[in-house]
């Protein structure tokens, strides 16, 4: 697959998944509020979505707006790639993972009155997001290269993913 539909691609999967991971937390008392309720209330906020469309359809509204930044975000993978062709995919999306939660989190979030700011959320709360962004990056940045390789076929010799961890 063309790297730059894979990375689309890889960054879909990825924003299903961490918001899989973010339910499984949050239900399983793992994980405090997570940011995609943050965003949920932000939405409500502003629109008054909760009133028109239910907490639901105002958590799909969100769902969709989480799916197209997942992919959009990932689109910057083949060309961080290009930059850092020596690192794992898993140390790749470990490190954009961090930056993307530094400037989006840690920079955007609190200036539009989504989050609270992280010094505020404290450390727990914080870690937990930073930790949804490495998994969100590292799921993209490893599904990215994967399907770009044209490996992961499905075929039965296919069973040596490497993470790139050696």
């Amino acid at each position: 697959m063309e790297r730059y539909k894979a990375a689309v691609v890889g960054g879909l999967i990825a924003g299903v998944v961490t918001t899989a991971v973010m339910v499984a937390g949050r239900k399983s008392g793992v994980l405090h509020k997570t940011l995609d309720r943050d965003a949920v209330d932000w939405i409500d906020d502003l629109t008054g979505s909760r009133a028109m469309i239910g907490d639901s359809g105002t958590s799909v509204v969100e769902f969709a707006n989480h799916l197209g930044a997942s992919a959009a975000f990932a689109a910057a993978l083949p060309k961080l790639r290009e930059l850092l062709p020596s690192l794992s995919p898993v140390a790749l999306g470990t490190l954009y993972g961090t930056a993307l939660y530094a400037v989006n989190i840690g920079c955007i979030a609190p200036v539009l009155g989504i989050t609270e700011g992280e010094v505020k959320a404290g450390p727990r709360k914080a870690t937990e997001r930073w930790a949804v962004h490495v998994i969100q990056a590292v799921v993209s940045a490893v599904l990215a290269e994967r399907l770009a390789s044209g490996t992961g076929s499905g075929s039965d010799t296919d069973f040596d993913f490497d993470l790139g961890l050696n």
